[in-house]
């Protein structure tokens, strides 16, 4: 028989050196995530919920379209009439926190992937790894580096949702026509330019494709990060299960389901307006 490659021994080796030796890294981290969650919780919770509602439809009618608008107008007075407004609003800013952090880090790696096929080839294989990767492994680093909490939570699924942003980004500007590059590059465009001006606006439509799938994975992270003390409806679909309650866990699993279908006609408009 052969010998056992000790790859959990040598993963839990680079572990304890990263506790003890990027502990003002992680400290800066706690800090920022922090800031980030409170802020939007406080946005979202400090107003009354029929303001938030208006706001949340006349926002979408802008940006998007009358019957996303209206469609979301709906959804979220039923979780307010469900009694769950507010674990659905921590919900809604841990997503949109995450989604943050992982799409300023993603989209200029994907970028830089496009950029360089060198980059590209090492982190190909990094991303089938991490999408391949079962969400509940990332929570035993989060929780041995951040403990328990809304934090930890957060981080995994940060590097949970981050894959399909740098991935389609990449993809994208890769996937614009040559002859409109070359066009840039004869009329004398710098690097940025061809960038700014060509490449991202061409690539919109998949770069926001992987941004509605940013958005989605977020918020199937942030349910599974309730077991590790992150809170919101992750933590009423736990205690339903816990508790073998059918109707506290099916109701978190509504309201699960609304934000996620608000979320994702929301981005799916922006990518149609690309396309169109």
């Amino acid at each position: 028989m052969l010998p056992k490659i000790p790859i959990g021994e040598w993963v839990d080796l680079i572990v304890i050196w990263a506790q003890n030796n990027l502990t003002p890294l992680f400290d800066a981290i706690v800090v920022v995530i922090n800031f980030i969650v409170s802020s939007l919780t406080l946005i979202l919770l400090t107003p009354p919920a029929w303001v938030i509602i208006i706001a949340a439809l006349a926002l979408v009618w802008f940006l998007a379209d009358r019957k996303t608008a209206i469609g979301t107008a709906l959804g979220l007075l039923l979780i307010y009439d469900l009694r769950i407004w507010e674990p659905s609003m921590n919900t809604l800013a841990m997503v949109i926190s995450a989604t943050i952090v992982a799409l300023i880090a993603g989209i200029p790696l994907g970028i830089w992937t496009a950029r360089n096929n060198t980059v590209h080839k090492i982190v190909m294989p990094v991303l089938d790894f991490m999408q391949t990767m079962p969400p509940f492994v990332y929570l035993i680093p989060a929780v041995f580096f951040f403990d328990i909490g809304t934090v930890p939570g957060l981080v995994a699924t940060v590097v949970f949702a981050m894959p399909p942003a740098i991935r389609l980004t990449g993809l994208g500007i890769r996937q614009v026509p040559v002859e409109l590059v070359e066009a840039a590059e004869a009329f004398g465009s710098t690097e940025s330019q061809k960038l700014y001006k060509v490449q991202l606006p061409v690539a919109m439509p998949t770069i926001m494709a992987g941004v509605n799938q940013c958005i989605m994975l977020s918020l199937s992270m942030v349910v599974i990060a309730a077991m590790i003390g992150a809170g919101g409806l992750g933590s009423e679909v736990l205690r339903g299960i816990q508790r073998l309650d059918i109707p506290v866990g099916f109701e978190g699993g509504l309201a699960i389901v609304i934000i996620a279908i608000i979320l994702d006609r929301i981005t799916q408009s922006f990518t149609n307006k690309g396309k169109a």
